[in-house]
């Protein structure tokens, strides 16, 4: 594998992904492959135009023609999909573009990859497509159970990935990642909403009493991970990708404000969404086996994110103040109720 094509690549985690393959392996080469959707950002990318070993094309992964000239123009030889609608909010408001990208958009990829005859396919997944657990901690072979049509559209393309590996012999590979944080992750996100809310001093909306269980985990070590799967992981197997430590919430969001010195009292609790899952749990033991470890715990990750915004305004101001921005922001906590 030397010639990559990375679907969704302007993307938090699929650009963080980019500047990882392209310090990693000076011989590779990656063409990022992205719709520029409100969460694609080439300033995310900024820099690499004058890499060599990178490419750009502007393309939505539910065009087969554009994928396929893509795949030959470059010589592709492997695929990590990243391109996704992922904010379980907005799939509340408008489930059908999370099925046509994430079930029918992963659907051509993997035909490209089956045409084409490429070494490996891999799928980025959620924790999400689990269900809540309650208790315990999901491993690969557990039942599906998405509760939100975004968990639901994930998990439909992580079955359309696992058919074709099945039926046509396609290579693929998937990993499930628990919540990721770090930098260029669009700031409707909880982390970096709490973080650049908490910068201008105001309100921090937390659903319902803020006693939801998350285990977030920093970016690059979620990459490292993908990048051992791709590398070592056996076609057709699953790999979860967390750390195993659960944050609530409302720690989470204490957290952001002890360390930029903001009051607590920036904490609003509002109305939680439909369907929130309370818990979600990941058992990494299979990825474990192939050598991976998380090198940041819970509070470095935070605080390297929490940093990184900081020095960062420039990025996420011009995010912010956006109309696209500012209608979603309206729309999804404007209605919500100021809980007591």
């Amino acid at each position: 594998m030397r010639n990559l094509l990375i679907a969704g690549g302007a993307g938090f985690i699929g650009s963080n992904f980019v500047h990882y393959i392209l310090e990693r392996y000076s011989d590779y080469r990656v063409v990022v492959y992205d719709k520029l959707t409100y969460a694609g950002n080439l300033d995310n990318l900024k820099g690499l135009e004058r890499d060599p070993r990178y490419a750009f094309v502007h393309g939505d992964i539910c065009d087969m023609d554009r994928v396929e000239e893509t795949m030959r123009q470059y010589k592709i030889d492997a695929i990590v999909n990243f391109a996704a609608e992922t904010h379980v909010d907005r799939s509340l408001m408008s489930p059908g573009s999370f099925i046509q990208t994430d079930v029918y958009g992963t659907y051509v990829l993997l035909e490209a990859a089956k045409k084409f005859g490429i070494e490996r396919y891999h799928q980025v997944s959620t924790d999400e497509v689990y269900g809540e657990v309650l208790q315990g901690s999901s491993r690969e072979s557990d039942m599906l159970a998405a509760r939100s049509p975004y968990a639901a559209s994930k998990a439909g393309g992580d079955l359309m990935v696992y058919a074709y590996f099945i039926s046509f012999g396609v290579p693929t590979t998937i990993t499930r990642g628990s919540n990721n944080i770090g930098p260029y992750q669009y700031p409707e996100k909880v982390v970096p909403l709490f973080i650049t809310n908490a910068l201008d001093n105001l309100p921090l909306p937390i659903y319902g009493d803020g006693q939801q269980m998350r285990d977030y985990q920093y970016v690059w070590d979620h990459c490292e991970a993908i990048d051992i799967v791709l590398h070592k992981g056996k076609p057709g197997e699953v790999y979860n990708v967390g750390t195993g430590v659960e944050t609530r919430n409302i720690d989470m969001a204490r957290m952001i404000l002890k360390l930029l010195n903001k009051p607590e009292s920036l904490i609003q609790h509002v109305t939680d969404r439909p369907g929130h899952d309370r818990r979600y749990s990941l058992n990494c033991d299979k990825l474990k086996a192939l050598g991976w470890r998380s090198a940041h715990t819970f509070e470095q990750a935070l605080e390297k994110t929490v940093r990184w915004y900081v020095e960062n305004e420039w990025w996420w101001r011009k995010i912010k103040s956006g109309e696209h921005y500012r209608e979603y922001y309206e729309r999804n906590y404007g209605q919500r109720q100021v809980l007591k």
